[in-house]
């Protein structure tokens, strides 16, 4: 029999210190996040990191919180619930971290007489800190509990045709009476060398500008590359000049050189370039969540009117949108026939 188990980023139980502290600490330990030594990862994550960022996170999160609970896991919830109905096999909902964990999504499929497993990572781009460790998580699961499982995983969906239009499309319904001056298309940063480090030819990308542009098997596992590839064909739907858009890379951390340009550096910029209306999209999740509404709709608006600009949209991710439900069940329908 067969099922299908979408898998999301995940999220603390609740916005406190408390809850927020064994979160971080799962996610920031996962050595394909951190991808250093354990000791030097335990040194930074537990000896510096968590001192601090535990209170400073729970901060960010109870401004976006909801009544219902995190946002992420509420649309994620939603998307699955629209889901079900349109597919003729089990559709389970799990998290990387967190409580709603890949093994109880496996489970609640294992409990429904499933074998044969669709994970399905919900990220358009390939990365090791979001697909590639769920693939290998869920490998571990199904070995030690579930060895009668077997897998078939739903590759980076960044250039299908149906999603780039569900995304197009989306862009295009928000921008309605929005009179804008960009559009800003801000996907979550990642270190230089997870990018060097998932490259198969081991020579292909050396993020120089033109690697990028230049076909090679590397592609299908080049987080950047996937990037503009998304958005060069949502702005070909669109029918957008080149000095209407621009891309960028959120959410660095300190240290390391992270993919460039920064999407902080750049907004900040922008009102004195002449853009005083701003429209961003998060084209690297699928459901919003705390990159989305607290760092972009937030915090980036602030700043953004605080350096001169006018008006801010941030456009909504694409949730339980009908449309792409419909598609995420197009794809299970063709698997599972």
């Amino acid at each position: 029999m067969k099922g299908v188990l979408l898998v999301n980023l995940g999220s603390p139980e609740s916005p406190t210190p408390k809850d927020v502290k064994p979160y971080l600490d799962e996610f920031l330990m996962d050595k394909y996040v951190i991808d250093v030594p354990y000791l030097l990862r335990a040194l930074l994550v537990r000896g510096i990191i968590l001192r601090k960022r535990p209170e400073e996170s729970a901060h960010a999160y109870a401004k976006i919180w909801w009544d219902e609970g995190s946002p992420l896991v509420v649309l994620s919830e939603r998307m699955q619930a629209k889901v079900k109905p349109l597919v003729n096999v089990p559709v389970a909902l799990a998290m990387r971290y967190g409580t709603m964990t890949i093994e109880k999504g496996l489970q609640e499929l294992h409990d429904q007489g499933v074998t044969e497993v669709l994970l399905f990572p919900l990220y358009p781009q390939y990365a090791m800190a979001s697909t590639l460790t769920i693939l290998v998580k869920a490998e571990e699961i199904r070995k030690k509990k579930f060895p009668n499982m077997t897998f078939t995983d739903v590759p980076a969906f960044y250039n299908k045709p149906d999603y780039i239009k569900n995304l197009a499309d989306s862009i295009q319904k928000h921008l309605v009476g929005f009179d804008y001056d960009h559009l800003l298309f801000s996907y979550h940063g990642i270190p230089e060398r997870h990018i060097r480090k998932t490259d198969v030819t081991k020579s292909h990308c050396k993020i120089d500008g033109s690697c990028c542009n230049t076909p090679s098997p590397a592609h299908d596992f080049c987080y950047r590359h996937q990037c503009y590839e998304t958005t060069k064909q949502v702005i070909k739907l669109l029918g957008l000049p080149e000095d209407k858009y621009s891309l960028t890379f959120q959410s660095r951390l300190a240290g390391d050189k992270w993919l460039e340009p920064y999407t902080d550096v750049e907004i900040d910029n922008m009102p004195a370039k002449g853009i005083k209306k701003l429209a961003v999209v998060t084209p690297a999740f699928v459901s919003d969540c705390l990159e989305t509404l607290e760092e972009i709709a937030m915090r980036a608006k602030e700043d953004f009117e605080a350096k001169g600009g006018e008006e801010f949209l941030a456009i909504p991710c694409l949730n339980d949108d009908d449309e792409w439900c419909q598609t995420v069940s197009n794809w299970i329908n063709d698997w599972a026939k």
